[in-house]
């Protein structure tokens, strides 16, 4: 299968081929290698990759056959190495399949490598000391956002029709807006985080993935959201499978439109000019959209402190314990200057601070969620600004702390957090370019908790209105062509 007719197709699209027999499984594993081969060296999306080890049944599943990737973080395959990005936990090998990697083997999905993430994915851009920055196909002297910035890196170039991601602050979708993909942040306890963990962040961290187009997207939620033994919390089924909610029609939404983040920061006029180029195609489509305020329930410099408090500590946990598993020390050799100082300001949150905090994403969910009683979905832009060049994040934040570090992140993308701490889905549509530089540009929709139905069945009306899938990066996989 050469390049070219690989990367024409999405994932529903390549198990549809296997299922036929047009295609084999390993036929596609081979372009996907190829694929890999041709673009990954430019963007250093997949720090590892490695053979085939499933033979799924073909037509077993919407998705069997599919060539995969998993994110180097929160998600564990028997034999592999799962090092978050980090010196500290470098060799680390998983010594059993988590519960998602189990229903990703089920689900049909070829899984042959790790995509990068920024250390311990405590950032959104993706500029690891241990494996190097990747880099935007769309541009690659710029980021491709992140905490997932490999998984969209990879799939924007084409390697992979899809791939695994996660989000605890906008992991999934800011590098979704960044690199011209879709990407849906799944509501708290749709999908499992075990058994190593209950929760990540405290609720927080969800599995997700991102996708070039949303049936993909749909398709792999529906193989990988319920719950499992012990889970903390679950959301409700859904009542009827999302690749089924994508051919309804939405019906006739209300729709809040916030253009100013909470933070107040100002939002690039291409990026504003998108989001109300987004509402009014949403008029021509039926939909009812007014501008709106969003009570976050708290001011947002308590909204910080709390996720600075949460993150932070968590963080303590996790090296403390790399550091004690591992035998290695914590410091400049094994741990980078900006977890360093999280990790130091972390050890200073004491009990009564961190249970405030959970009390801060109380009311925050409480509010947020309340807002959904009034209004179908709430769409703002995804990211103030369109993807920055590297090195920027570590520009100005030498001397930040723990919170100092999380007041830079939050700065930069304003917009995200806040559904994650009210465990509410958002998605990323990637409805627009920048002019004058031809960068993707993605606007945010959120729901109330448990609506991923109505996100998708949206998704998929602009997917058809306003069509993205002609426009490619600038490395992209299927323009190689084999010698």
């Amino acid at each position: 299968m050469e390049l070219h007719e690989y990367t024409q197709y999405d994932a529903v699209g390549l198990a549809g081929l296997v299922a036929r027999g047009e295609v084999t499984t390993a036929e596609l594993t081979s372009a996907a290698e190829a694929a890999l081969a041709a673009v990954n060296p430019r963007i250093n999306a997949v720090v590892e990759s490695w053979p085939a080890e499933d033979a799924p049944v073909p037509g077993s599943t919407a998705l069997a056959g599919v060539p995969f990737l998993i994110k180097d973080l929160a998600v564990s395959m028997r034999g592999k190495r799962v090092e978050l990005g980090s010196r500290l936990a470098a060799g680390n090998v998983a010594g059993q399949d988590s519960f998602l990697m189990r229903r990703l083997r089920r689900a049909g999905l070829v899984t042959l490598g790790r995509t990068a993430t920024p250390e311990f994915a405590y950032s959104t851009t993706t500029e690891p000391v241990l494996y190097g920055a990747t880099r935007n196909p769309w541009d690659l002297a710029r980021t491709p956002g992140g905490s997932s910035g490999g998984s969209a890196a990879a799939v924007a170039a084409g390697i992979t029709p899809l791939a695994h991601a996660t989000d605890a602050a906008g992991s999934i979708r800011v590098p979704a807006a960044s690199t011209g993909l879709f990407g849906l942040k799944p509501t708290r306890g749709r999908i499992s985080l075990g058994p190593d963990a209950d929760e990540v962040f405290n609720g927080l961290a969800v599995h997700g993935g991102l996708s070039r187009t949303v049936r993909d997207s749909a398709a792999l939620l529906d193989l990988i959201q319920g719950p499992e033994t012990g889970d903390p919390y679950f959301a409700e089924r859904p009542r009827r499978p999302y690749l089924e909610e994508i051919t309804r029609d939405p019906g006739r939404l209300h729709v809040g439109l916030l253009t100013t983040p909470w933070s107040g920061r100002a939002v690039e006029p291409a990026v504003s000019g998108a989001t109300l180029a987004a509402a009014r195609l949403l008029e021509s489509l039926g939909h009812r959209v007014e501008v709106t305020v969003v009570d976050l329930g708290v001011s947002w410099e308590e909204f910080v402190l709390a996720n600075a408090r949460l993150w932070s500590t968590n963080l303590v946990t996790w090296i403390d314990g790399l550091a004690s598993a591992f035998g290695r020390p914590v410091d400049e050799s094994t741990v980078e200057p900006e977890m360093l100082a999280s990790y130091a300001w972390g050890r200073t949150v004491s009990g009564a601070q961190f249970v405030h905090a959970l009390d801060v994403r109380n009311r925050v969910a409480r509010s947020i969620g309340a807002h959904f009683g009034g209004q179908d979905l709430l769409l703002t832009p995804t990211l103030p600004e369109i993807p920055v060049p590297l090195g920027t994040y570590g520009r100005g934040a030498e001397h930040a702390d723990g919170l100092g570090w999380l007041e830079h992140l939050f700065h930069r993308s304003p917009f995200t957090a806040a559904f994650n701490v009210a465990g509410t889905p958002a998605m990323s549509v990637p409805l627009a370019s920048d002019p004058a530089t031809g960068l993707p540009i993605g606007v945010q929709f959120a729901a109330g908790y448990g609506r991923e139905d109505v996100l998708f069945r949206l998704a998929a009306q602009l997917e058809e209105a306003a069509p993205w899938a002609q426009r490619k990066p600038a490395v992209w996989a299927g323009a190689v062509r084999s010698a």
